[in-house]
């Protein structure tokens, strides 16, 4: 394990650590051994978790990772870009027998498809997380990618109401769920404090955690919310809207700028929400417009970190 940084941080995100290859131009695949060309192709740092901790560090708030790499070059070039972004890695630990995870990201302005290699997305266990919060002593943690760490996610109820028992706050954004099953969900949504989905998302584990598909977000956001968890979900150019106890209790707009990426944009808005929770906002549509603005903002440039917003554009008035 890595020796960087010793002390208190405010945040400490869990989950995956991977590079992101991101492609564009003619993106959909045809088989039949046809060759297309592309626009760009990038290799970025990638990984939810990497992303939102990204963002966290460039809001001003101390942070640090907990995750897996392996002994290669893309950990290596992950744990480079995870430094230079002023992210604290030493709870990162490097595995010399499994490759680094890796996703390939297939772009287009307003969506993409993504194809992962889990590697050691999958390998970063409880007790790992435990250590890191004695030694670290964060305010609050932040779990992401859950549907990607199994092993995580089965000692996750546990390692909550341990984080409960210490004072500790949390967060949960569960990201996409390669199965499509959804499950395990019930449990954790009860032991967290904020639980930060997508549209998508929010509308498919509700119907998972109820039985019943929901009729529409508000009522998928609603049902979630009664399980104990403040729901903040991600709507896209919607902004942000938050649900509590079974009602609807703030929204906020995101932005209008011109989309050149939006890989990552959900991220950068849970780094938003969780730097406005860091810095003490008690206002919850003020810490939506802390999100939303964050996650707009990080759409301008390619990739999850390029152009995330920093504490003073975050700031300024909504023009």
């Amino acid at each position: 394990m890595s020796a960087d940084g010793v002390g208190a941080v405010d945040v400490l995100v869990v989950g995956d650590a991977n590079p992101d290859l991101l492609l564009t131009g003619d993106t959909v695949p045809r088989f039949g051994q046809a060759e297309q060309l592309l626009d760009t192709a990038d290799l970025l740092l990638g990984g939810s978790a990497s992303i939102v901790a990204c963002g966290l560090a460039r809001l001003g708030v101390t942070t640090a990772l907990a995750a897996v790499v392996g002994s290669d070059r893309f950990g290596s070039f992950v744990l480079d870009e995870l430094r230079a972004a002023g992210v604290d890695v030493s709870a990162v630990s490097v595995d010399d027998a499994v490759p680094t995870g890796l996703s390939v990201v297939l772009s287009e302005p307003h969506d993409r498809a993504i194809l992962t290699l889990p590697g050691t997305i999958p390998s970063l266990a409880a007790e790992a997380v435990r250590e890191a919060v004695e030694r670290l002593r964060p305010r609050h943690v932040h779990v992401a990618s859950y549907f990607l760490q199994p092993g995580l996610a089965a000692s996750l109820p546990e390692l909550l109401s341990w984080l409960a028992e210490h004072g500790i706050t949390v967060s949960l954004d569960t990201n996409w769920d390669p199965s499509e099953r959804w499950s395990g969900l019930q449990e954790v949504l009860r032991r967290v404090d904020v639980f930060l989905p997508n549209r998508e998302e929010a509308l498919a584990i509700a119907a998972a955690v109820t039985g019943s598909v929901p009729a529409g977000l508000e009522e998928a956001s609603s049902a979630l919310s009664e399980l104990g968890c403040r729901v903040v979900v991600k709507a896209g150019a919607e902004g942000g809207i938050a649900f509590e106890g079974g009602a609807r209790v703030a929204a906020s707009p995101g932005l209008r700028v011109e989309v050149v990426d939006t890989t990552g944009a959900g991220d950068s808005f849970d780094a938003g929400y969780l730097a406005a929770l860091a810095a003490g906002v008690a206002d919850e549509e003020e810490r939506l417009r802390w999100a939303a603005t964050a996650g707009s903002l990080s759409v301008r440039g390619r990739g999850g970190t390029a152009a995330q917003a920093t504490r003073d554009e975050l700031l300024l008035p909504i023009p």
